[in-house]
């Protein structure tokens, strides 16, 4: 019975939308400028206007025809074009369908519209129609908060209660013999630039953590490390220490160039977000600011702005996935030199065995001779946290010696068999 009122639900759905008026832009050309300020977007996009009211077109009917045809290929643009839209799997996409008219109705799809340019950027009649292009900037917030509201897509809330909040940190790329932390005092450029992405990450809900770059965590994390065979990215080693989900590195650098008289300056930026179970790259931008003669920090805050939009919604998508696979760690488990080598290695499988029971999936990187090495993923609601996983672990082992913590933080666990 179930089961033919799910049909008969799925089939009054698709006779709805099939009969339903289509609100959707009729040009669907538009492509992304600029991120002005945090959840609000500049698209540049192309209206195409008709008049089918009147034999001899009017000119004031394609001119409004037009423009609310290019507002909604703007809003079209955020919801499902470009390379990061809010809609992205088949189920969304038709369920919005049913909602059309909230969207792209024309008293509706203003409020989507924090400005737009008073001027066209181009303007062809075509026959009895009028094609234009013009900017317009898009409150992408809004946009997604009414997404959420009418169950087209999972709210960050709705993650955030089965995943917690992602931490990040925020990090410049390291310069040879001098530690990210010198630089940040030393460089007056890059602490801005990172100063514009903790608020930036602060205004969209996400959990900052400011990293203290202890040398003695370095060091320490540092050696742990090395006996698996890993490269001494002090980035990686950092963000595992202090237990931040993803880590973003970032470089700067502002050019001048004299312009007649007048000497202008440009700022290029670098944006990179990681994964840091794994050091695995999710998202990479660069950003530039317009050439001009102003202040720096002026010029580095543009730039950063046109870069970490994009790159926060990269980490969103990883986080939403996440939510699906369950919470990752990076777990190493050292067995002591104590045991001979057919020892250790039945102590690892052993602790392999344990971890079938616990994770929901693992990926094995490195089965040495006394280390293992792997990422595991493990339901929230089972194991909301790092130390439980350890707990359970202890629990279950059964094999020789006994499991010890060395170092536990919210991403990274570090274990030892010890003979006992």
């Amino acid at each position: 019975m179930k089961t033919n009122l799910k049909t008969v639900a799925l089939i009054f759905l698709f006779v709805s939308i099939l009969f339903s008026k289509d609100y959707y832009p009729r040009s669907k050309e538009a492509s992304f400028v600029e991120t002005t300020e945090p959840g609000i977007v500049m698209i540049k996009a192309s209206g195409i206007g008709v008049d089918n009211d009147n034999k001899k077109p009017k000119a004031s009917v394609l001119d409004k025809s037009a423009n609310l045809d290019a507002a909604r290929a703007a809003v079209w643009f955020v919801l499902f074009g470009g390379s990061d839209p809010l809609i992205t799997n088949d189920q969304s996409k038709m369920l919005f369908d049913q909602y059309q008219q909230d969207f792209f109705g024309s008293k509706n799809i203003t409020k989507y519209i924090a400005w737009q340019a008073d001027y066209y950027d181009n303007r062809v009649s075509q026959g009895k129609k009028l094609k234009i292009t013009k900017s317009f900037k898009i409150n992408r917030r809004i946009l997604t908060e009414d997404l959420v509201s009418r169950n087209i897509i999972k709210s960050m809330e709705e993650v955030a209660v089965k995943m917690g909040r992602p931490n990040i940190m925020v990090l410049p790329e390291k310069k040879q013999d001098v530690s990210q932390l010198d630089l940040l005092k030393t460089d007056q450029n890059l602490k801005k630039a990172a100063e514009v992405i903790e608020s930036y990450l602060s205004a969209d809900g996400y959990e900052v953590v400011i990293p203290e770059m202890q040398e003695t965590i370095q060091q320490m994390t540092s050696a742990q490390f090395a006996v698996s065979g890993h490269e001494d990215d002090m980035s990686y080693l950092l963000a595992l220490s202090v237990g931040s989900d993803v880590y973003i590195t970032y470089t700067v650098d502002v050019s001048e160039q004299r312009v007649g008289s007048t000497i202008v300056k440009k700022a290029a930026v670098g944006c990179r977000a990681y994964e840091t179970t794994t050091a695995r790259l999710l998202g990479s931008e660069t950003g530039y600011s317009p050439s001009r003669n102003t202040a720096d920090a002026v010029l580095i805050e543009e730039a950063m702005k046109d870069a970490i939009d994009k790159v926060i919604l990269r980490v969103l998508s990883y986080w939403e996935k996440d939510m699906v696979n369950g919470i990752q760690y990076k777990l190493i488990v050292k067995v002591s030199s104590d045991f001979d080598q057919d020892e250790a290695e039945d102590i690892l499988f052993d602790v392999s065995d344990v971890l079938d029971e616990i994770a929901k999936s693992k990926k094995e990187n490195i089965f040495a001779d006394y280390t293992l090495d792997l990422n595991i993923w493990c339901a929230g609601d089972d194991y909301p946290g790092s130390t439980d996983i350890y707990r359970a672990m202890r629990k279950k082992y059964e094999g020789q010696g006994s499991l010890k913590r060395e170092v536990i933080t919210r991403k990274l666990i570090l274990l030892q068999v010890v003979n006992e």
